[in-house]
């Protein structure tokens, strides 16, 4: 069956063509759509299965990453956001969206609850903008869709704001607990360690999260930037063979054509 994808677009997001791209390497049908789309009818979430919200720098972070779009998205989408997930559809922030997601509340989600913010994504700790390559590790125990059958993972991140900190040590024990925790920034030697494995200072080296039901995933590093083997650094040396950050999108792919036709 076909699997549609709804990639968000418009107010400074600028990954939109390469995550469009990524679905549809991975088998779906995936189309650009501007948030104002959305908002005024001329578009509707029931029509797809997955959203994707992209990286990039919606309303130039200007009162944080992620903070405006996230507040105009509540204001006029949050019960279309709400029903589309209880349906069990699928929802990805990347980077910017991430943020977004945390900051409207829809990550970590805790009890399917989507407007209560429980965590926030604040300015790197070593006090810069990162852009370079990182290496991730993921909870083989957590319920996220899109991690399935991922171990370790190289991925470029590009980010300013991506230091994961909880509301609570509470919020961060739910978390843990119930396998929230999807990916985390490793060393070259498969350890969780500090700069510069941890690029932001993220709380338990935290990179993504999913909620409890593991169709909502949110994370920091860029899967769309590594689709094929020449996106990696060193593909010269034949490191890598192929992209692997397209596994994260085939994972959702081949979920909704399971359970969602």
């Amino acid at each position: 069956m076909e699997i549609k994808t709804l990639v968000l677009y418009g107010y400074g997001i600028n990954c939109d063509n390469e995550t469009k791209r990524a679905f549809e390497l991975a088998g779906a049908t995936a189309e650009r759509v501007h948030l104002n789309e959305l908002i005024g009818g001329e578009a509707s979430l029931a029509d797809y299965h997955i959203l994707a919200i992209p990286g990039g720098f919606s309303f130039g972070d200007d009162l944080g990453a992620g903070k405006i779009m996230a507040t105009k998205i509540k204001y006029t989408l949050a019960t279309k956001f709400a029903d589309f997930i209880s349906q069990g559809k699928l929802l990805i922030g990347i980077c910017n969206g991430f943020q977004v997601l945390v900051k409207l509340g829809i990550l970590p989600g805790f009890g399917g609850k989507f407007n209560e913010q429980d965590a926030t994504l604040a300015a790197n700790v070593c006090g810069r903008f990162q852009d370079r390559w990182i290496r991730l590790k993921f909870n083989p125990k957590s319920p996220c869709v899109w991690t399935k059958g991922i171990d370790v993972l190289d991925l470029p991140i590009r980010h300013g704001e991506g230091n994961f900190i909880p509301e609570d040590d509470q919020v961060l024990s739910k978390l843990e607990k119930q396998g929230q925790i999807a990916a985390q920034y490793i060393d070259g030697n498969g350890e969780l360690a500090g700069w510069p494995a941890n690029p932001n200072g993220s709380v338990k080296n935290i990179a993504g999260i999913c909620d409890e039901t593991g169709r909502v995933f949110g994370l920091m590093p860029h899967p769309e930037g590594y689709l094929i083997a020449q996106n990696h650094p060193k593909w010269t040396r034949g490191v890598m063979l192929d992209g692997p950050g397209r596994k994260i999108f085939e994972n959702a792919v081949d979920f909704a054509r399971i359970h969602l036709g």
